[in-house]
C-alpha cells in the first residue's frame, strides 16, 4: 500500500539542502524562489544549510541529516522543498531516521533523487520527481513546470493528467533571464525504441540514474522488499530515467548493474528523459543502448520524456500507478493516487 501526502494553500513548506546549498553570490537570486512559494499563499521555513557551500556540500552530512529529519518528524510541514540537487546527498542517507517521518511530499530532482526513491522504498510513502525549488523563482511558470502544484494537491483515491510539453530547453542562457527563467526554443517529441505508438501501465519508480544506481545492493535500494510491502502480486513497474552526466557506455553498464540486482523484474516498460548527456563512444550511442534494452526486457523503451537536466519536466511521482502513452511525438501521464 502507498501512503500519499496531502498539501493545500496556506501549508507549510520546509526548506532545507540536503546536499548542496546556496553559495553567497546567488543568496539574492534564490530569495526570489521563496518570495514565489509565499505569493502561492505557503508558509515558508527556512533552514540554516541552504545558505551554506563549501567543498560540494552544505555542511557536514550529520548537521544536513539533523535538519532534515527535524523537517520529516514535523507534522507541519506538508512539503520539503529543496533549493537544487548537488553531489553528495547519499552521505546522509544513513542518518535518516525513515520510521519517525510523518507523510509529507518531498520535492526535487537530480541529486535528491537518492532521497525521494530510499523514501518510497523503505517506507512506502509517495515521493515527488519534479522542479527544483529554484527553478520556480520565475514572474511565471511555463505550464509544464506549474504542473507541480496540481499534481501534488492531488488527494488519494483521485488522478492527475500531464500532457508532453510544447517545448523544451536546448542550452541555457543565464544573461538573457526569461520571465519562466527557462528558454524554450526546441519542438518536443516523444519517441519511443521501435518508432510505434506505445501504452504502459505501471506504479513510478525512478530517478536520476547517475545518482539513484548507488543504491544497488544497500538497504536504501531493496526494490525486492517494496514489491513484496507495498504492492499487489500483479502490479508491476514503470521505470524513469534522466541521465544526467553518463556518456552511452556508462549508461549501459549502469542499466545492466540495475538488471542485474533485479531491479527490472515485474517491469512494464522503461521512459528516458532528453540528456545533454548520452555521449558515444566508437559510435555506441544511445539508441543503441535503448534498442538493446527493448530486446532483454521485452517490454516498451519511451524516450526524450520531460524528465530531468533538459527542462521542462513533468512531476511524476513515485509509488503512483501511471498510464502512459506516446503517440505521433505526443505524451500523456495519468497518475492514479491508489
Amino acid at each position: 500500500m502507498i501512503r500519499y501526502p496531502s498539501l493545500e494553500k496556506q501549508n507549510v513548506v520546509g526548506v532545507t539542502a540536503p546536499s548542496s546549498g546556496v553559495p553567497l553570490e546567488l543568496h539574492s537570486m534564490f530569495r526570489k524562489a521563496l518570495m514565489r512559494l509565499e505569493e502561492k499563499q505557503y508558509k515558508v521555513i527556512c533552514k540554516e544549510t541552504v545558505w551554506t557551500q563549501y567543498k560540494a556540500k552544505s555542511a557536514g552530512s550529520n548537521v544536513r541529516a539533523q535538519e532534515l529529519n527535524d523537517l520529516l518528524q514535523d507534522e507541519d510541514v506538508k512539503l520539503i522543498f529543496p533549493p537544487w540537487g548537488g553531489e553528495l546527498l547519499i552521505e546522509i542517507l544513513e542518518y535518516i531516521e525513515f520510521e519517525k517521518m510523518t507523510p509529507k511530499w518531498i520535492l526535487g530532482y537530480s541529486d535528491t533523487s537518492a532521497l525521494l526513491l530510499a523514501i518510497t522504498l523503505k517506507t512506502g510513502i509517495a515521493t515527488a520527481h519534479g522542479t527544483n525549488l529554484v527553478d520556480i523563482r520565475g514572474e511565471d511558470s511555463d505550464p509544464t513546470t506549474a504542473m507541480w502544484g496540481n499534481v501534488l494537491h492531488t488527494k488519494p483515491g483521485e488522478s492527475i493528467l500531464q500532457l508532453s510539453s510544447e517545448k523544451f530547453q536546448e542550452k541555457w542562457d543565464h544573461n538573457n533571464p526569461t520571465p519562466q527563467i527557462f528558454h524554450l526554443t526546441e519542438k518536443t517529441t516523444w519517441k519511443t525504441s521501435d518508432n510505434k505508438k506505445a501504452s504502459v501501465r505501471g506504479r513510478l519508480l525512478g530517478g536520476c540514474i547517475d545518482i539513484i544506481r548507488h543504491l544497488v545492493g544497500t538497504p536504501f535500494g531493496n526494490v525486492e522488499k517494496f514489491y513484496e510491502n507495498h504492492m499487489k502480486p500483479d502490479e508491476m513497474i514503470i521505470w524513469y530515467f534522466e541521465n544526467c552526466e553518463l556518456s552511452t557506455t556508462d549508461l549501459r553498464r549502469s542499466l545492466v548493474q540495475l538488471k542485474l540486482a533485479g531491479w527490472f523484474k515485474n517491469c512494464s516498460g522503461i521512459m528516458f528523459g532528453r540528456s545533454a548527456a548520452n555521449q558515444p563512444v566508437n559510435q555506441y550511442d544511445v539508441l543503441d543502448v535503448y534498442q538493446e534494452l527493448a530486446q532483454e526486457l521485452n517490454v516498451p523503451i519511451i524516450y526524450d520524456i520531460d524528465c530531468g537536466h533538459v527542462p521542462p519536466q513533468v512531476t511524476l511521482i513515485n509509488g503512483a500507478i501511471a498510464e502512459i502513452e506516446v503517440q505521433d511525438g505526443k505524451g500523456t501521464v495519468v497518475q492514479f493516487f491508489a
